[in-house]
């Protein structure tokens, strides 16, 4: 019996512990911070390999959606792979995605620089679209990737794998709004809805909410009313009050204290007593150096470490791992399959609903996951509409997801402004307008012009947009281009000008075309019109200010076939990326030679020509940084092979038929240079491309170019005035350029240094600020 009393206490003090033990339920907070917040990745990767228990998790802002991810069942690992991709920085910033950068369906490049998309309503007033974070692909890969989780939840956050809460903010009422259920990518989404930075979203009630860090950035009292834990561990990256003016810091810390000025501070006690506060050392990193992924994962880890004795003291309770990896598993199998079974749309009148569905085309019955993403990214990129916003959610009686699709017509009326300063005589202004009209089909109405003392030129059409299985557009377009080859000088064409223009190529077309566009990357263009090519050109290198030119006059009709593919991530100087141009042309017309005071014994001359062509050229780039650098600098290199062949004749001088042939253009400047050796109906080219990036946005690049004509113009023994044939094969000719870019808000800046392979063009020196790009003329 004696026995039995000294085992009683014993028994009981043991099952105190069992019961403290099992009780004893964590709950993990992750404050707001921008791009600090990643290193809540970092803390995670510590809590979990050391089997502390994370029972409930409550976030606002970065830490709601590295929070969420973990509630939806991604381990810290997948999440550390995910953030330290280099499409994240992608998603963070607002720049197209790879791949998404061309919409050739709805346009076309321009050397715009600035693209104002206004709504213009009944009432002829004007509304600017301000610009934020562009946040289209963000929302469309939060959607994807938290829609199997909501689904699993039945769109309950304590159905997940983790309970959890996302805290955001009615910006009008300043009231704390907690997320509790409803679509997990919207909840996280609304909690990062910092103002001037990422728009809100317009949520199913009609209210908009905010980033929760402009009411409460550290929500210890959110899991405290909600799930009442045993042990709070508070992650703090955003900003804590000071006790005192920090007098010898103020400028230093006066920027990133800007961004979160409307944020609250931690309160560091809040934990509460048997609580943990980890606030890592995050330095200088400010909360938009998303570029600083490595760093900050490694700085979360190093916070949690120095804190983890003090965890585990207050923490006992341990996580079976292989438990955990069972139920996480567990948790992503009962995901449904990734199948859509209907598109629905809100936001704009019915009529107007029916061509945004037909955006989405069906693979079979139902619309695959490839599907949804290729008519959301060519919706998004349609000027017509604005703040399209995706929701994906799992429907139990139709055993499918459904998108159901956000959006606002409020871009009627577009317009684009583009400047180039160059050092030589191209510098030029340009100025483009569009309307578009929505009923049954979009119609878009779009004029634009180019101003300079080099080229000259304006294009106007009217596009009737027909979306479906099979995408096409109908476009009558008006074109105009007049180039006049001189050499003036000076930055801005200052320069003294020759007294007469040795040439001068004017052509204007008017043609109807009809584009197929299987996919966002992609288009088959056929087109078919009439032009009028005009060239006055003299017959010697010197001329004197009372000579006449000879004028060159072929009209006629033409039609072609074109399939264009471009991933490239620029413009013009891209660095990954891939473009494909394959097309057939056909030509007929007749030439009208009137000759000049330099034609010598050259009489007028009538003759008709016909003649076809085929083109190809690629050009593809590879990123030679490792896939796993994040934030890496530019360290590309590319190749680019051009071949042309035609059928095309001799015109009635050497020059003329050199101005009415093909051009090889490997540069920028090429266009703006006559070169003799660069012309001609037939001819092979290929050429190598390097890019490195210098400091910060500046990159050096380094092209060298190789090709060759197939029997080129010759001038004939007898008259010079007259053109031949040449060898079969000339000698290859050798094109190098090795410079410096920095993308600027109006355009590309270049400094470059040029070797041509022609006599009187071998060496020059080319800078200029914007965008060198021109029209397509007539025949190309």
């Amino acid at each position: 019996m004696r026995k039995t009393y000294r085992i009683l206490p014993l028994l009981l003090l043991w099952l105190l512990s069992f019961h403290s033990l099992q009780a004893q339920r964590v709950g993990l907070v992750l404050s707001g911070g921008g791009a600090k917040g990643l290193a809540h990745v970092g803390v995670l990767k510590v809590l979990e390999k050391n089997r502390i228990p994370i029972d409930y998790i409550v976030g606002t802002s970065m830490g709601a959606i590295v929070g969420g991810m973990y509630a939806a069942g991604y381990s810290p690992r997948e999440i550390e792979e995910i953030i330290m991709a280099p499409a994240f920085q992608t998603w963070v910033s607002g720049r197209p995605l790879e791949g998404k950068v061309f919409n050739y369906y709805d346009t076309d490049p321009s050397p715009a620089a600035l693209h104002l998309r206004l709504a213009l309503d009944s009432t002829l007033k004007v509304r600017v679209t301000p610009k934020l974070v562009d946040d289209v692909t963000l929302n469309y890969v939060l959607a994807t990737m938290l829609a199997p989780a909501g689904a699993i939840s039945g769109y309950d956050f304590n159905k997940l794998l983790v309970p959890y809460r996302a805290v955001a903010s009615e910006v009008f009422t300043r009231e704390k709004v907690v997320q509790r259920s409803g679509s997990l990518s919207d909840a996280v989404r609304n909690s990062m809805a910092f103002p001037l930075a990422f728009r809100p979203i317009r949520q199913p009630d009609g209210r908009y909410l905010f980033d929760g860090a402009v009411v409460d950035n550290f929500p210890t009292g959110v899991m405290r009313e909600e799930f009442k834990p045993d042990v709070i561990i508070g992650v703090n990256v955003g900003d804590v009050a000071f006790s005192k003016y920090p007098k010898q810091r103020d400028d230093e810390l006066l920027t990133s204290t800007l961004l979160f000025l409307g944020s609250n501070v931690a309160d560091t006690t809040s934990v509460g007593p048997n609580g943990i506060f980890i606030q890592p050392k995050l330095g200088d990193i400010t909360a938009a150096d998303f570029g600083q992924v490595k760093q900050l994962v490694t700085l979360g880890i190093q916070a949690t470490e120095e804190k983890l004795a003090l965890i585990q003291r207050r923490i006992t309770r341990r996580e079976d791992t292989v438990a955990l990896q069972a139920r996480r598993r567990a948790f992503q199998e009962r995901a449904p399959r990734p199948e859509f079974k209907q598109v629905n749309v809100q936001g704009i009148p019915e009529v107007q609903q029916t061509f945004v569905r037909r955006f989405f085309q069906r693979s079979g019955s139902n619309y695959s996951p490839a599907d949804i993403e290729e008519g959301y990214y060519r919706l998004v990129n349609n000027d017509f509409f604005n703040n399209v916003y995706p929701r994906i959610r799992y429907d139990q009686q139709k055993q499918g997801y459904t998108l159901n699709v956000d959006a606002r017509q409020n871009s009627n009326l577009t317009t684009d402004l583009g400047v180039l300063l160059s050092t030589r005589s191209m510098s030029n202004f340009y100025l483009g307008a569009s309307y578009r009209y929505l009923n049954r089909y979009l119609y878009t109405i779009k004029a634009d012009a180019t101003i300079g003392r080099f080229y000259n030129g304006a294009r106007g059409s009217f596009r009737v947009s027909v979306p479906g299985n099979i995408p096409v557009y109908f476009e009558p377009t008006v074109v105009f281009n007049n180039f006049n080859y001189q050499d003036t000088g000076g930055l801005l064409g200052n320069g003294k000008a020759a007294q007469n223009t040795q040439l001068q190529q004017r052509d204007l077309k008017t043609f109807l075309q009809v584009g197929i566009s299987p996919n966002y990357r992609s288009r088959y263009v056929l087109s078919g019109g009439l032009f009028t090519n005009r060239d006055n050109f003299a017959n010697t290198d010197a001329i004197r200010t009372d000579d006449k030119l000879d004028q060159s006059r072929f009209q006629g009709g033409t039609a072609s076939l074109k399939f264009e593919r471009n991933s490239l991530n620029r413009r013009q100087y891209a660095t990954t990326g891939r473009r494909v141009d394959l097309s057939f042309r056909g030509v007929t017309g007749r030439e009208k030679y009137e000759p000049g005071s330099t034609a010598g014994d050259l009489v007028e001359r009538n003759r008709n020509h016909q003649w076809l062509k085929a083109n190809l050229f690629m050009e593809q780039y590879f990123n030679l940084n490792k896939v796993d650098t994040v934030g890496a600098r530019t360290n590309a290199w590319g190749f680019m092979v051009d071949l042309m062949a035609s059928t095309q004749g001799s015109f009635s001088t050497y020059r003329s038929s050199l101005t009415n042939s093909s051009t090889f253009l490997p540069l920028p400047d090429s266009r703006t240079i006559f070169l003799d050796r660069y012309r001609g109906t037939a001819y092979a080219a290929a050429g190598l491309r390097y890019v490195k990036a210098v400091v910060g946005s500046l990159e050096w690049r380094t092209e060298g170019y190789l090709h060759t004509l197939v029997r080129p113009w010759e001038r004939r023994e007898d008259n010079s005035l007259l053109a031949k044939r040449g060898d079969i094969i000339t000698r290859p000719y050798l094109t190098l350029m090795t410079g410096f870019q920095y993308q600027t808000p109006v355009g590309p800046a270049a400094l470059q240094f040029i070797h041509y392979d022609e006599k009187d063009h071998q060496f020059g020196v080319f800078a200029h600020i914007g965008f060198v790009l021109f029209r397509d003329r007539s025949l190309d």
